[in-house]
């Protein structure tokens, strides 16, 4: 039972690492913030530090979970899913991304 909850915080890890990283993109800003493309300022370092700190905290999380071999398959699963929901996420409905960064910067 442990590892299905790590899988599971390692799966929420990857969507909300790969979120940011969408995120620290002028376009996709924009997009989740629904304001024009010549205002956005994404706060990109911020972004970019804490989407590649939760992918590898993730990574960590899968190799608790299971063998390091079997971990490294199922951290890459994980991270192609979670591009994946995101860019769907993305194309049908932008400002479900507001969930991952609250904060009100504009």
């Amino acid at each position: 039972m442990p590892e299905a909850l790590y899988l599971t915080a390692a799966a929420l890890l990857s969507m909300v690492g790969m979120a940011w990283l969408a995120l620290s993109m002028d376009v996709h800003w924009a997009q989740v913030k629904q304001i024009p493309l010549a205002e956005s300022r994404p706060p990109r370092v911020a972004l970019k530090v804490l989407g590649y700190t939760a992918l590898l905290v993730s990574l960590v999380v899968c190799l608790v979970a299971d063998r390091s071999s079997i971990a490294a398959l199922v951290w890459i699963m994980l991270m192609v899913g979670a591009a994946v929901a995101v860019a769907f996420a993305l194309a049908n409905r932008p400002s479900v991304l507001k969930v991952v960064w609250p904060v009100r910067i504009s």
